[in-house]
């Protein structure tokens, strides 16, 4: 595996501002020029898109090394074969698309967006319509809203992940519902961060490898850690 920072070559930022494609799914798309493959090869990458100084930066994980199709973008890979020890405590972060699946009487299964299921559970349990039916003083804020749900979510994950979490420590922040062009809601998005212990150092490489969750083509899932100085 190769963990790879890919961002627009010093000077020549306005030229990649030109071919670079807006948009989450969009920007998987455009990310395979970096990892040609034959059509309908499946997705083999991990990505996550961080603006600095309002240029995009992307964090990749593959199983090959990308290379850049034009001389606007450069790429810095290495080897990525973390060395992870049980017991150790890292810092972490992870954009994620915290989801529950559920089953209706025909047996179909649907995502659920977490924030917006338990929303749907509040309003049905005091039989209201509409979130702006209850009173402000007695209605969650959405900020606790996300932190509860959307911590719950990672947490129920904890142990398939190989970790622990530092719970006095998880942030939850940049709760966002991406729309499509018929305005229809396609996924929502959390940014996670804080510190986790190793439990089981062959589990959380998996994670690191294959990523967290659903949306993955939407720059979901890829889990970044760093050891605590």
């Amino acid at each position: 595996m190769h963990f790879s920072l890919i961002t627009p070559t010093p000077g020549r930022e306005r030229d990649a501002a030109h071919e670079w494609t807006h948009g989450a799914y969009q920007e998987h798309q455009w990310l395979w020029r970096f990892l040609p493959a034959p059509p309908g090869t499946p997705r083999s990458f991990l990505f996550r898109r961080r603006d600095v100084e309002g240029l995009p930066r992307f964090y990749v994980v593959s199983d090959r090394a990308p290379v850049a199709p034009s001389p606007h973008w450069q790429v810095q890979s290495r080897p990525y074969a973390p060395d992870l020890v049980s017991g150790e405590w890292l810092a972490f972060e992870l954009r994620a698309n915290p989801v529950v699946t559920t089953r209706n009487a025909t047996g179909k299964a649907a995502r659920h967006d977490v924030v917006m299921q338990e929303k749907t559970r509040l309003l049905k349990e005091r039989q209201l319509a509409r979130w702006a039916d209850w009173p402000a003083p007695d209605r969650p804020a959405m900020p606790e809203l996300v932190q509860r749900t959307c911590g719950a979510w990672l947490q129920a994950r904890c142990e398939r992940l190989g970790i622990t979490l530092d719970k006095a420590a998880l942030s939850v922040e940049g709760y966002e519902q991406h729309r499509g062009k018929n305005g229809a809601l396609r996924i929502s998005t959390v940014d996670f961060s804080g510190i986790l212990r190793v439990v089981d150092a062959s589990a959380l490489r998996l994670a690191l490898y294959d990523g967290i969750g659903h949306a993955k083509a939407f720059g979901c899932g890829l889990l970044l850690i760093r050891r605590i100085s």
